[in-house]
């Protein structure tokens, strides 16, 4: 059974004549007459009765009808929802992002993304950068924005969105306040907040071995706004990328003596056939001023 065989058979019940069901075809009565035909071979009878100026539908006709009018629906909606697929409409797109990424970065790309491709959904989900990574190489996500310490494995295309700093952030009235940066050194005995989540961790922590600096960890936590209110309520000092600050009022300061920044990269699997709305992200977010954006102004020592 063929597609234009069901298209000339429902042309005819709904004309009832041959001759006008060719021409709303545009095709010649024979070839019309042919495929129906055809049609009532396979289906095992005849499907319409033709005397003289009464042509109707015979009793397998009036069965099979609802039938093929619901093939032929199935299949039209089947080919728009693949166009729409093709020109990454209507479709849904999985991104990985890790959890230590502020928003306040990438909200206004993410928008821009929608105001420009309104018909593809986006599923935004979290989590620390090794399990985005895994998560992405498993066919999880289609597409995943991250950064990690040892850039990404052979396994995956990236490409580098921008770079941020990381900062200490403390309470008004610390010590750190009257800086205008924080040393690596300057953080020896000093009470620590510390964000479990953090992707950098087990770098600081071997960086801070090296320099034979020690600090007193009073509290973990894999929230980034508990860690901030912590700090802010004085418990301690925390580091944090610079555009992961939420919290108003926390007192931030440059790290420097070594600085210590990361890159953040939009991520694809390499050699992995990719959807037409994947390509979209990719190329928007590529194109996107990340740099006009600047880096987060930090209060002035006082």
């Amino acid at each position: 059974m063929e597609m234009h065989q069901i298209r000339y058979f429902l042309a005819v019940c709904e004309t009832l004549n041959f001759t006008r069901a060719a021409e709303r075809c545009n095709v010649s009565q024979p070839s019309l007459t042919r495929a129906i035909k055809g049609l009532e071979d396979e289906l095992g009878g005849p499907l319409f009765r033709r005397e003289r100026n009464n042509t109707h539908l015979t009793g397998l006709g009036d069965m099979m009808r609802p039938h093929l009018s619901q093939v032929l629906t199935e299949t039209d909606a089947a080919k728009e929802r693949a166009r729409s697929f093709a020109k990454a409409e209507d479709t849904e797109l999985r991104v990985g992002l890790m959890c230590t990424i502020g928003p306040g970065r990438l909200l206004p790309f993410l928008q821009a993304f929608r105001d420009r491709h309104p018909r593809i959904n986006l599923t935004i989900s979290d989590g620390n950068g090794a399990s985005i990574e895994e998560n992405l190489a498993k066919g999880g996500y289609d597409v995943a924005i991250y950064g990690l310490p040892g850039g990404v494995d052979e396994r995956f295309h990236s490409r580098r969105l921008y770079d941020e700093r990381f900062v200490i952030g403390v309470a008004p009235g610390h010590a750190f306040e009257r800086q205008n940066a924080v040393r690596l050194a300057d953080l020896d005995k000093q009470t620590y907040v510390s964000r479990t989540e953090c992707e950098f961790d087990g770098y600081v922590g071997g960086l801070f071995g090296q320099a034979g600096i020690g600090v007193s960890t009073v509290f973990r936590s894999d929230r980034d706004d508990w860690v901030q209110t912590m700090a802010l309520a004085g418990l301690g000092f925390t580091y944090i990328p610079e555009h992961s600050v939420t919290l108003s009022g926390l007192c931030v300061r440059p790290l420097i003596d070594p600085e210590i920044s990361r890159q953040i990269q939009i991520v694809t699997v390499r050699g992995r056939p990719h959807a037409p709305a994947v390509g979209a992200f990719v190329n928007e977010a590529l194109r996107f001023p990340w740099s006009s954006r600047g880096a987060t102004p930090l209060p002035a020592a006082t």
